[in-house]
């Protein structure tokens, strides 16, 4: 089953309108969309090792415009999505988000830019806390640009071999991952449920 799911990831990697795809996807996860555009990224680098600079350069820029999307909508339209944000599963991401502005400010939008935290809370919270914009658009570049450069880099390093042994793995390595989500889940509810 996930191995047929990664042969058709690997297929659409390689899509003629896939950069577009990959740009798009970058700039609403960056604001509004809850899907990291890793999920394209790794794929297109690991199927066109060869691009994998040009992929990994247009997922940050397109991604830093979608925070600079993102701080607009924190800056402009934060009483307008507060009691939304407040109902959201986002809320406790929100606060942390403004916790760490207060403590680290540009370190704090750099962090989330790299980490998996979501980081469209840090460019509403951003534009919200009116942090100084150019150091709000570094931050994400350095971050943003750091992650998917790692990431793509990687893939495209392994190439052939990574991605015949994760063809020969996908089936257990999908399993695995959704047991973890599982037991995620279940820890989760049980302490904090």
């Amino acid at each position: 089953m996930f191995q047929k799911l990664y042969d058709k990831a690997i297929q659409w990697s390689r899509h003629r309108h896939a950069e577009k795809y990959l740009c798009v996807l970058s700039f609403a996860e960056s604001s509004f969309f809850p899907v990291p555009p890793d999920v394209m990224l790794g794929p297109m680098a690991l199927a066109r090792p060869d691009k994998a600079k040009r992929f990994a350069l247009l997922c940050t820029l397109a991604s830093v415009t979608g925070g600079m999307f993102g701080y607009a909508i924190g800056y402009f339209l934060f009483d307008a999505i507060l009691p939304w944000l407040q109902t959201s599963h986002y809320w406790d991401s929100y606060q942390l988000a403004k916790s760490w502005f207060e403590k680290w400010g540009f370190w704090a939008v750099f962090v989330a830019g790299f980490s998996p935290i979501p980081y469209k809370v840090f460019t509403i919270a951003a534009g919200a806390l009116n942090m100084a914009f150019l150091p709000f658009v570094a931050a994400s570049f350095i971050g943003r640009g750091a992650r998917f450069f790692l990431l793509a880099m990687l893939l495209a390093y392994g190439g052939e071999k990574l991605d015949a042994k994760l063809r020969e793995y996908m089936d257990r390595l999908g399993w695995a991952v959704v047991a973890v989500v599982i037991i995620g889940v279940g820890v989760y509810k049980f302490f904090f449920g």
